[in-house]
């Protein structure tokens, strides 16, 4: 999916048999990590259907499971919570990552304000520099 340079993943559930990029039984979601942040799509009652009946994610699903929650659900599901406690737990979640995006954009925006600042600085100084420099070839 998705074009040269601009990749979109598709998160099948496929046999193990299968090759890499064959054939699979279902496509379970997608992941495009061009878009800012990266957006990342289950369909949640696939997956879990997929992981009770035993299939094992990749580490990369896996850490995209993690990102979205849906590892949190699962864990829950298995501990036998009511469907009450895992919706409060899930709702805390997403507040908690809404919470961390806000906290990774403040930061990219001080560093990019820094950096700036900073190449401000080094052009006024070499600009001093070559000030003096210049008065020091006129003497």
């Amino acid at each position: 999916m998705g074009k040269k340079k601009a990749p979109i993943y598709k998160v099948v559930a496929a046999d193990s048999k299968s090759p890499r990029d064959g054939r699979y039984i279902e496509a379970v979601g997608f992941y495009n990590p061009n878009t800012n942040p990266m957006e990342i799509s289950f369909k949640e009652d696939k997956v879990i259907k997929w992981l009770k009946n035993g299939a094992k994610p990749t580490e990369t699903v896996r850490s995209l499971m993690k990102r979205n929650g849906i590892l949190l659900k699962i864990n829950m599901i298995n501990k036998g919570y009511s469907d009450e406690k895992i919706n409060e737990e899930m709702q805390k979640f997403t507040e908690q990552y809404k919470e961390k995006l806000e906290k990774e954009k403040a930061r990219k925006e001080r560093r990019k304000s820094a950096k700036k600042k900073k190449l401000k600085e080094s052009k006024e100084t070499k600009e001093t520099k070559e000030e003096k420099e210049s008065k020091e070839e006129s003497k």
